[in-house]
């Protein structure tokens, strides 16, 4: 996860994700977050949740992923980046309800993996 050093949620963790561009595969998009805010080349397995919320612009979308190479660290947009199991997510100093779903999603065994 990496901390965001941006608005909304500065100090909060994420996962890392950001926007697709125009014209961009969802599972390009998610690979290249990784590495832009993670600077983890990753394999996804999954989709875990799709998420939207009532007068909310984003619609967010959760992928269960493998690293497969660089070293986690923090990047431009993030003051930090840690791994944690279960046990350890800092779950009052999450981001966005996103988040919070999307790891209870994942930690309960939600995975859709024909879905990506």
């Amino acid at each position: 996860m990496v901390r965001r050093s941006i608005e909304p949620g500065y100090g909060k963790w994420v996962f890392p994700g950001g926007y697709v561009d125009r014209g961009e595969e969802l599972v390009v998009a998610a690979t290249r977050e990784a590495w832009e805010e993670a600077h983890l080349r990753v394999r996804i397995n999954g989709l875990v949740n799709i998420y939207s919320y009532k007068g909310r612009v984003p619609v967010i979308i959760v992928y269960a992923a493998t690293s497969i190479g660089g070293e986690l660290r923090a990047e431009d947009e993030s003051l930090d980046a840690a791994w944690f199991a279960e046990s350890d997510v800092p779950w009052s100093e999450l981001a966005f309800p996103s988040t919070r779903q999307g790891l209870r999603d994942y930690f309960n065994g939600i995975l859709h993996p024909h879905l990506t």
